[in-house]
């Protein structure tokens, strides 16, 4: 009688701790945003992405705007949600200069602000069906020390943030400096985060 006594306030014991245990897949996240950032209430918003990021095959991506002055150069691209589900975005996207046969050029990929376009903290997004994210990216063509020639990309390998493909994008730009590109965080068509002084045609 005492073994079963026993048996039953294990099994009890067990039993309340299962019913009030917290499942071990729920999270809480926030979106971090730079002072004075507030929410826009368009396609895309400043809440953390939950879900599948953006995958490439589901984005069409393109220039939709260039501008340059001085040897420095800034094109704006577009990433187009062509799926008929929203996705999030956060981040810097991946970029790779390729040639004209596909076989990779030298690429220095920073991150972050240049004189074509200003410095500022990534915010999450989150793009709609039918709707765009933006990014900007700056090189120059003027030689640095050492460089002779610089090498002319005609393609960049463009991968979104947090994504495990990628698309391919026709360009005819000279990158100097070792491949160097500066890189700016996606953001939304009429987010807060907009930087971008090229002529942008979503």
């Amino acid at each position: 009688m005492v073994l079963r006594a026993v048996a039953l306030a294990v099994a009890s014991c067990l039993g309340l701790v299962a019913c009030s245990s917290p499942s071990s897949t729920t999270t809480t996240t926030g979106a971090t945003t730079s002072a004075g950032i507030s929410s826009t209430t368009s396609t895309t918003t400043t809440t953390a992405p939950t879900g599948v990021a953006c995958a490439a095959r589901n984005l069409v991506t393109h220039v939709v705007g260039s501008q340059g002055a001085a040897g420095t150069f800034e094109l704006t691209f577009a990433l187009h949600n062509t799926s008929v589900a929203s996705c999030p975005m956060d981040g810097y996207p991946g970029i790779q200069l390729l040639d004209a046969s596909g076989t990779e050029l030298p690429t220095h990929v920073v991150t972050g602000g240049n004189l074509q376009f200003t410095d500022f903290a990534p915010a999450a997004v989150v793009v709609a069906p039918g709707a765009t994210a933006l990014f900007n990216l700056a090189y120059s063509d003027v030689p640095t020390a050492g460089e002779t020639t610089c090498p002319t990309a005609a393609q960049i390998e463009v991968t979104p943030p947090h994504a495990v493909d990628h698309d391919v994008v026709a360009v005819n730009i000279t990158v100097c400096g070792s491949g160097t590109v500066t890189v700016s965080p996606v953001f939304g068509q009429s987010s807060p985060q907009v930087q971008t002084t090229a002529p942008s045609q979503p």
